[in-house]
């Protein structure tokens, strides 16, 4: 978000993500093996084949040390990130529920990283849309929708109900909103996270590889979030753009030699040279 995504190669920045993940999650991996991953991945080929002191490897291993600096320096050196998990974890304890619906649900938190949700609302917020579309995907069709679940909670006795408030259905399970406290405007954005995951789910093969998606996919989004301005791209063009033919210019690329960044006449902090990086379809050197 703080540089340019074409000074920096998608693939170099993954490999550089990775490897300080390795490091912030206290879960340690070598340079090297990290490197002779990616090269893998790049070229197609079994990583145990690859030699440790291949001049692609040595290559990598530069490229991420390098755009790793970058990294850290956009990141401001801030490596505290709360994870939904850890209040599903709370949410679990308070409320002890259908086995199926925790795992659901801590399902549907991984899933949450492949959309902008984490970059959107607060953890809790997050993990509250997770548990309750996991309710209602395990509940099944005939149970409450999620505007019912996500409804503002009853006003006290001593005050008047407002206009905007609907009585809820009995049965209806509120155990995610009672236990957050949520206010106003974070039930608005549960209401919002809940449309994301929907669309996200939309937008995959529901027809092929991920039929299983399809009850989750069919859940109407609240209607309350329809109303709303986007913060985001939908998914479902996302989606259709991916159909479109790929343009020959713009073709994958693997690791040659000349590919290491330089600081060297650019304003931007490791920039790429242009002429550093070959087609796939060519046999690097």
């Amino acid at each position: 978000m703080r540089y340019s995504m074409e000074d920096y190669h998608r693939q170099d920045v993954a490999a550089s993500c990775i490897f300080l993940a390795t490091k912030t999650e206290e879960c340690g991996r070598k340079l090297r093996d990290v490197a002779k991953v990616v090269c893998s991945k790049i070229s197609h080929t079994d990583v145990t084949k690859i030699p440790d002191d291949s001049k692609e490897v040595e290559e990598c291993q530069n490229i991420i040390l390098l755009t790793e600096e970058v990294l850290l320096e956009g990141l401001c050196f801030d490596f505290v990130v709360d994870s939904p998990h850890a209040d599903l974890v709370d949410l679990f304890e308070a409320c002890p529920n259908d086995p199926q619906i925790e795992d659901c649900a801590w399902s549907i938190a991984n899933d949450s990283y492949r959309t902008p949700l984490c970059i959107l609302y607060s953890p809790k917020v997050i993990a509250a849309a997770c548990y309750i579309l996991a309710e209602r995907a395990i509940e099944g069709p005939h149970s409450s929708s999620l505007d019912a679940r996500i409804a503002s909670p009853a006003p006290s006795a001593s005050l008047p109900t407002p206009p905007s408030h609907k009585s809820q259905p009995p049965g209806t399970s509120r155990r995610a909103i009672e236990f957050f406290s949520f206010n106003e405007m974070e039930l608005a954005n549960v209401a919002d996270a809940l449309s994301i995951l929907l669309e996200y789910y939309g937008a995959q093969d529901i027809q092929g590889s991920c039929q299983f998606l399809a009850s989750v996919a069919s859940i109407p989004p609240p209607h309350s979030s329809a109303h709303r301005e986007k913060l985001y791209k939908p998914f479902a063009h996302v989606a259709a753009a991916a159909t479109q033919p790929v343009n020959s210019s713009t073709p994958e690329y693997v690791l040659s030699q000349g590919g290491t960044p330089s600081h060297g006449g650019s304003s931007t902090p490791g920039k790429l040279p242009s002429s550093g990086w070959k087609p796939v379809t060519e046999s690097a050197p």
